[in-house]
């Protein structure tokens, strides 16, 4: 592949390249680039919006670079303050390793298992001590962290700012020294972190990285950044059918979004097929991707014999009531078809809530039928057993 083929698949999707030009001399160079990516494992599930910077990362390796994995299981022990309004609690060590086991598992349905490095920052972090520590805040300045847009906030707002958190870009700077990386990726709100990695490298007499930043991927509710905290993910995790009627619940807009950032597909084609046809077969590929080509098929199919065809699905989960009267939203709390039993009660306010296919929007008591069917939203099926 030419130079400006594999630099045109690189530039797509991206917020910014920092520099093009710098960028653009590595890859000339012929030189098996390493490109790092540092994620924190501080929550058990990744999401879509996580697989944005990764699907780019699988591009670099498809290239013939080196990917390098960094998971922060030191680092995760502070939080990365970026985009917080306040300061994360200090996580465990138990929920730290618990949370890189998930993010190998799901990392690894994108990337090839075999041709990435998988590292760890406790390993130079931990080395550094308290005397590389002294060392490495004393040529910042709290001025020069305070420049950063979430701190500047939170300043001005008197909200307090630990000094843990001014270590954390440090820290993450330290990163790309430790591992002499040539290209570095992350959200858009990590530029600064990324930048500082830059200076660091000069200050060390490395070659300064590239910076390449990506867009935050937007929700379902088309609104806000994908985000568990949000409700509005779609996890790497979620069963076929659940995945794919996620993809089809979101605007055609946001879908072309998605396209540019979830997929290598011709984006013109794809704006000449019906939207319909598109998103079908955005969930083909995305739904392929995670769980293969027969499961896609299936989350297709069952998607139009629900939705097309107004039929049940072929599987319906059993959950054994042993009341004989049940208030609505107990039910659906119950049989874990909510997360709460005020998340039940605004579900059956708006009209989600069905028994026997019939809209219930009061949250009174139902009489307990053998084999009656509960619905909650468009995909969620529950059959109630005596």
């Amino acid at each position: 592949m030419s130079q400006v083929d594999a630099l045109s698949l690189i530039r797509r999707g991206t917020n910014e390249i920092i520099s093009e030009e710098e960028l653009a001399k590595k890859l000339a160079s012929g030189k098996k680039l390493r490109i790092k990516l540092g994620v924190d494992p501080t929550a058990p599930d990744l999401h879509l919006g996580h697989s944005v910077i990764i699907n780019k990362l699988k591009v670099f390796q498809d290239l013939g670079h080196q990917i390098v994995f960094l998971i922060g299981d030191f680092t995760a022990r502070i939080g990365d303050p970026s985009g917080r309004s306040a300061t994360r609690p200090m996580m465990t060590e138990e929920q730290i390793m618990k949370n890189i086991k998930t993010y190998q598992d799901q990392v690894f349905k994108i990337l090839d298992r075999e041709k990435t490095e998988v590292v760890f920052n406790s390993k130079w972090l931990n080395a550094l001590g308290i005397e590389g520590l002294l060392k490495l805040a004393s040529k910042h300045t709290v001025a020069q962290m305070l420049v950063r847009d979430d701190f500047e906030k939170r300043f001005k707002a008197d909200i307090p700012i630990s000094i843990v958190e001014f270590m954390y870009p440090l820290l993450q700077a330290y990163d790309s020294v430790a591992l002499q990386a040539d290209v570095e990726l992350g959200g858009n709100d990590q530029k600064f972190n990324l930048l500082l990695g830059r200076d660091m490298q000069r200050d060390a007499g490395q070659e300064p990285q590239v910076v390449i930043t990506m867009p935050l991927l937007v929700g379902t509710d088309g609104v806000k950044k994908m985000s568990k905290s949000y409700n509005n993910y779609i996890a790497l995790n979620d069963k076929p059918q659940d995945m794919f009627g996620k993809l089809m619940s979101i605007s055609d807009e946001l879908m072309m979004f998605y396209y540019e950032l979830l997929t290598q597909e011709n984006l013109d084609e794809i704006k000449q097929m019906h939207p319909k046809e598109a998103k079908m077969k955005l969930g083909m590929i995305i739904v392929e991707r995670y769980w293969g080509k027969e499961a896609a098929e299936n989350a297709k199919n069952e998607f139009n014999k629900i939705f097309a065809n107004k039929d049940l699905p072929t599987e319906i989960e059993e959950y054994k009531c042993d009341k004989d009267k049940i208030k609505l939203s107990e039910l659906l709390f119950v049989a874990k078809m909510v997360s709460s039993k005020n998340e039940a009660r605004r579900l059956i306010e708006q009209g989600g809530a069905k028994v026997d296919n019939e809209k219930v929007t009061s949250d009174t008591e139902i009489e307990i039928k053998n084999g009656m069917i509960l619905q909650a939203g468009k995909r969620k099926f529950k059959k109630i057993i005596k």
